[in-house]
């Protein structure tokens, strides 16, 4: 914990009790705190796409996900042991203790996060997943507005692996149109279908209820996590949402170096560290501050 965090700490705790709701904007940032750093071999994604790793030379388990493979036995070899992994890996400590930290609060989760950590803590309504999620397949064409949960058809899938590749036989299709399905992760196929749009409308329904139609309440943004790749989905929303609206608080953690906007200031706060041991006093002190009252 960096000298001088400890008042930040209070202060965010102390705004956390106070807040009559909470929208938390989950960035890679805290997954990669949880042990998945899906843009670099974290020891977990190593260990368990050891074969991959070593047969092609990918970079990180992404560069992976995004490679052109020669045929779709390779894709989907790659493709369900990677969404297995995240199926099964124990929920990090970062999000329960994040769950914690709000769980007296109305809650709402925008995230760019798609390794499934946040719907092991928050309810599928509380949350939008802007960029699509793992746990979901699509038709790659898509010749239809549907997505269907993978959990079983990849635990299938890797039980017919030959090495890294999957018997093109074997290769899932789209029942209606043949064509084979994709994740449901953000690429030039990605369904922002009725499902996304729907989370999507919840999204801005929250915003509009404790915002728009509530300017006297009191509503956190806790960015977490957060980097620079995509802005535009949460970081500038949140800087806008903090502007326009007098009773809105912005509070940002993360690993790397960030800042505040000097237009926000004395409405923000900054907090940089590891996220796991950030997350981890954050609670302790409102723990200790509940108990006390």
């Amino acid at each position: 914990m960096r000298v001088g965090n400890q008042a930040a700490l209070q202060e965010l705790a102390e705004r956390i009790a106070q807040a009559d709701a909470v929208v938390i904007g989950g960035g890679s940032g805290l997954s990669s705190a949880a042990g998945y750093d899906h843009y670099h071999w974290s020891p977990a994604l190593s260990e368990a796409l050891a074969s991959f790793r070593e047969q092609y030379g990918f970079t990180s388990p992404l560069a992976g996900f995004y490679h052109c493979f020669s045929s779709y036995g390779e894709q989907w070899g790659y493709y369900s042991q990677y969404i297995r992994f995240m199926w099964e890996a124990p929920t990090g400590q970062p999000y329960l203790d994040l769950q914690t930290l709000v769980a007296d609060k109305p809650v709402f989760v925008l995230t760019t996060n798609v390794d499934q950590q946040f719907f092991r803590v928050f309810p599928q309504e509380q949350i939008c997943a802007f960029q699509g999620d793992f746990s979901y397949c699509q038709c790659s064409q898509p010749c239809r507005d549907d997505i269907w949960e993978n959990r079983e058809l990849v635990k299938e899938l890797t039980g017919r692996l030959v090495g890294v590749r999957l018997p093109e036989e074997a290769v899932p299709r789209c029942p209606d149109c043949g064509r084979v399905l994709v994740p449901w992760v953000r690429d030039d196929t990605f369904l922002e279908g009725t499902f996304w749009q729907d989370n999507l409308h919840r999204y801005h329904r929250f915003l509009r209820r404790w915002i728009m139609d509530q300017s006297d309440k009191k509503v956190l943004l806790l960015e977490l996590g957060v980097g620079e790749m995509t802005p535009s989905i949460i970081k500038l929303p949140f800087w806008e949402l903090t502007a326009k609206n007098e009773n809105v608080f912005y509070a940002c953690l993360n690993r790397e170096a960030s800042h505040r906007p000097e237009h926000l200031r004395g409405r923000s706060l900054y907090l940089q560290g590891d996220l796991v041991e950030t997350l981890a006093a954050l609670r302790q002190v409102r723990s200790i501050a509940a108990n006390i009252k």
